[in-house]
């Protein structure tokens, strides 16, 4: 049974720095891809940014991009995410998700089989 398990969201004020965490637990292998997706209020959840773990190839949104860091450590599936300079448009809840094999996109949900319960982001 995987279960992932993000942590280290919190208030901040503009310009100020976070890192949010994300361990995954009952999958013995390296999953294909991880990815921290955002979702805001009365707003769809989007991709923030995503690794794929085959190459370490990385993709961030436009609005991620200079400002966000996505990493990983294979040995422990755990994803991060280092957040600097955020901005009050950056709040929202972010979700770590997962996805075991290849299936066509890392932006569309389909690519993720497992997704945790959040971690909310308030930028003031």
């Amino acid at each position: 049974h995987v279960q992932l398990v993000e942590s280290g969201g919190g208030s901040v004020q503009s310009g100020g720095s976070l890192r949010v965490s994300c361990v995954a637990s009952g999958y013995p292998h390296k999953f294909t891809c991880m990815g921290w997706w955002r979702q805001g209020a009365g707003k769809e959840r989007d991709p923030i940014a995503v690794i794929y773990t085959v190459d370490v190839s990385t993709w961030y949104s436009d609005s991620a991009q200079g400002r966000f860091t996505i990493s990983q450590n294979n040995t422990e599936n755990t994803v991060h995410l280092q957040m600097n300079s955020l901005k009050p448009d950056d709040t929202g809840t972010y979700y770590c998700a997962t996805g075991l094999r290849w299936v066509g996109s890392l932006l569309k949900p389909s690519q993720y089989n497992y997704w945790g319960q959040g971690t909310q982001v308030t930028v003031s």
